[in-house]
């Protein structure tokens, strides 16, 4: 056995996208050829900056997003080829925590009855038994039983979150993958969250893939990191090697916009350019329109993986 529960392989999500009345239709290019292994009781995040592809990825990983090719094994089992009595199993195991709290709770139940549905849905348990559950559960976030009896809006965007992880929580998965789980969030709510992950990963043995543009988050709580550009992962590694020896000129960049409270000192790197529409990829490696160091190959040539130790790759012609 690998000890590998997800194996993300060469995987291309694409979609079209209405250009207007007159303008037809366009091809989004949002995920490139992404290679990604998570192990059994790790966090792994994904970071880089909006319209990357990242969350794209992580709604193709639970099949909320068709994709074009590519593999998702979970548990050996290829998530993509998966029936549907198959993918109803899966969902048992894979859990997901949205951005949005506001938006993630149906308005109209109660608590309560939020957290049963996944139980009656996919469970032979009996009222008693999901009653005990979900009053486990609930518990377990921080939240009292009288929580149950309430509607979503009579709780705070924080407490809301809570719920919601809850409610990931009640089918008892191996997997979770959440979607910046804490940046619609106040400030003062963020860390308490990010507490209450760490917390219940190791309660629970859960693996995590986590999606997030917060450096500082991910440097708390993941294990190891995936940059994120244009669809590709440019950079892989462990959290200590991507902070302490950043390789790719992307990463170098996104590091150096991490605001420091140490009273240290250091160049921000500002990038030229915008993001490229994904519609219309760059040629040659993807970054070369907004990289400081490009030079003639990296505008035709498409890098490969360079292995800098056992566990960090990159891929840029800087390392070749």
């Amino acid at each position: 056995m690998s000890g590998n529960l997800l194996e993300i392989k060469d995987l291309y999500v694409e979609y079209k996208s209405n250009k207007g009345i007159i303008g037809g239709t366009e091809i989004i290019h949002a995920v490139n050829g992404v290679n990604i292994e998570i192990k059994k009781g790790e966090i792994l995040a994904v970071a880089g900056e909006s319209g990357c592809g990242k969350s794209t990825l992580a709604k193709a990983v639970i099949r909320l997003e068709d994709s074009k090719s590519g593999e998702i094994d979970f548990n050996g089992e290829n998530v993509l080829s998966m029936d549907k009595k198959a993918l109803k199993n899966f969902r048992k195991t894979a859990q997901m925590v949205f951005q949005n709290p506001y938006s993630s709770l149906n308005p109209k139940m109660k608590i309560g009855e939020t957290l049963k549905e996944p139980l009656k849905i996919n469970t032979q348990f009996s009222d008693s038994q999901i009653s005990e559950i979900i009053k486990e559960k609930i518990k377990k976030v921080g939240l009292s039983e009288d929580c149950l009896k309430l509607y979503p809006h009579e709780f705070s965007g924080g407490q809301r979150q809570r719920i919601a992880i809850a409610r990931a929580l009640v089918l008892n998965p191996e997997f979770i993958l959440a979607d910046e789980p804490v940046s619609a969030l106040d400030v003062s709510i963020q860390a308490q969250i990010i507490n209450l992950l760490k917390e219940l990963k190791e309660d629970y043995n859960l693996t995590f893939m986590l999606i997030t543009h917060d450096m500082s988050v991910i440097k708390y709580l993941a294990d190891r990191v995936a940059i994120m550009y244009l669809g590709e992962i440019v950079e892989i590694g462990s959290t200590e090697e991507i902070f302490n020896n950043p390789k790719h000129p992307y990463t170098k960049a996104l590091l150096s916009a991490v605001p420091q409270i140490t009273g240290e000192t250091k160049t921000r790197i500002i990038l030229k350019g915008e993001l490229p529409s994904p519609a219309n990829l760059p040629k040659g490696c993807k970054f070369n329109t907004r990289c400081p160091n490009c030079f003639g190959t990296c505008e035709h040539v498409q890098p490969e993986n360079i292995q800098i130790s056992d566990t960090h790759f990159v891929k840029c012609f800087l390392y070749k």
